[in-house]
């Protein structure tokens, strides 16, 4: 038996996508701008994984107060100090900290261990992690590297599918999506961390396949209606597919958003990248995506359809 709500979404819609493209194009553009600014002025919060320090987690036999063992922590000198309570059950903690400029690493991260030790009966931590500026940065420019690499693979992709109009058109819809996620990143400094690079990762790949199958529905209709406008078949294909994309994307964020509210600090990051991503992921697909093949036009059969001129006015 199927879910009964599912027969709230309608088997059959008529919405004029392509009319409100022009103000989508503005705001994506007001949205990326405002992630630049923020960019500039505020950068992304980098975790530990890139900005380098030492990363402590300490266990004891009862919960633990991340206020407590805050306080101790700067107590011993420790510069910088982040405590991340609750770190996966609540008789864990992470305790980050950055070690003095200059100075031997390990041995203050053993220094800062024992007095904290000290301090709470029964307490344990396992061998602190030090990561150096150099290994950070490095991590950081792997991280971009993926992405990129991840980009030109699913760019060929495209292209060796469809047509090059369509492969141009979902790179610069998933640098739209990318932006715009670390630009969000950004304004709420929120964690950046190696986490947050395998999160868009997989932005990036459901974006990308949710460009796919906008794509082959487009050119499947491309197919049928050889002399119908190129504006009515984006706006039918969109319609054909908005039922499925309803329930896809839906599922999705049912299961983010529980791992989001119960998954605690240490999962917030990632659940809340992916979130985010996949919604932005879904509006770049309708109204970045099409759009700029529909400013391209693209091939039908023998003929090329007629591209549309920039600043032409739009069919009511």
């Amino acid at each position: 038996m199927a879910w009964p709500l599912i027969r709230l979404i309608p088997r059959e819609t008529h919405f004029r996508f392509v009319k409100w493209a022009p103000v989508a194009a503005a705001v994506s553009a007001l949205l990326i701008a405002g992630s630049c600014v923020s960019f500039f002025t505020q950068g992304l919060n980098l975790g530990i994984d890139f900005k380098g320090g030492v990363a402590m987690e300490a266990r004891m036999p009862t919960p633990i107060s991340g206020d407590a063992l805050r306080t101790a922590a700067r107590e011993t000198g420790a510069h910088d100090v982040q405590v991340q309570d609750n770190f996966g059950s609540p008789n864990a903690a992470m305790i980050r900290f950055l070690p003095t400029e200059g100075g031997n690493a390990i041995a203050e991260a053993n220094r800062v261990k024992g007095e904290i030790i000290a301090k709470f009966p029964g307490m344990t931590m396992p061998a602190p992690s030090v990561i150096g500026a150099k290994v950070s940065g490095e991590l950081l420019m792997g991280g971009f590297k993926a992405l990129g690499i991840a980009l030109l693979l699913m760019l060929g992709y495209i292209w060796f599918r469809f047509q090059w109009q369509f492969g141009v058109g979902a790179v610069i819809a998933v640098f739209h999506d990318i932006i715009l996620t670390l630009g969000l990143l950004s304004v709420l400094q929120i964690e950046f961390s190696m986490t947050s690079i395998a999160a868009l990762l997989t932005v990036i790949g459901y974006s990308m396949n949710e460009k796919v199958i906008t794509f082959d529905r487009l050119k499947e209709n491309l197919r049928k209606y050889k002399t119908t406008p190129l504006r009515d078949i984006i706006d039918l294909s969109e319609n054909e597919r908005l039922s499925r994309t309803i329930i896809t994307g839906s599922t999705a964020l049912l299961a983010l958003g529980g791992t989001m509210i119960f998954g605690g600090p240490v999962l917030f990051p990632l659940v809340f990248t992916m979130t985010f991503g996949i919604i932005i992921g879904t509006y770049s697909s309708i109204y970045i995506a099409l759009p700029l093949i529909l400013v391209w036009g693209v091939k039908r059969g023998d003929e090329e359809a007629t591209p549309i001129k920039l600043g032409a006015g739009t069919r009511p």
